[in-house]
Order: structure tokens, then sequence, then C-alpha cells
């Protein structure tokens, strides 16, 4: 099954943390250096509801914030 709202779709993305080493040169070191990049996967925040639909109910896949805006009308 897609992890994506079927609202908004929203979907998962891809970013990065970032890993820093050294002292900063408000602390009287040589300035942060970076030392490597990780990536990783931001996930959105589905759940799965019951939503009334032209009058039928129906299982859907939402995101949090469609239902926290009223997007929809939870059964």
């Amino acid at each position: 099954m897609s992890n994506v709202c079927a609202i908004c779709g929203k979907k998962k993305t891809v970013g990065g943390v970032i890993t820093y080493r050294g002292l900063a040169k408000k602390h009287g070191g040589i300035g942060l250096h970076v030392v490597k990049n990780n990536k990783r996967i931001f996930n959105p925040n589905i759940q799965n509801v019951k939503v009334k639909v032209n009058g039928t109910v129906k299982h859907m896949k939402v995101c949090t914030a469609c239902i926290r805006s009223g997007r929809i009308e939870k059964v």
C-alpha cells in the first residue's frame, strides 16, 4: 500500500542530516566543518480514517494536516 494522502497528495520526501565537527568560532575554535551528509526519508503522518464522501462511508488514507484542517468529514 502506498503511503500517500488521498486528499492533498502528500508523500515521503528525501532530505539529509548534516554532521559537523570542530569548535565554533564564537567559542574560540576555527569553525564547524561538515563531515558527512546522511540521506534520510521524511515520512508523512498518514492515518486510516472512515470518511463520508457523497453520502457513503469510505476508508481513506489521509494525512493529519488534512484531518485537522477539516478538509474531510470523519464518521
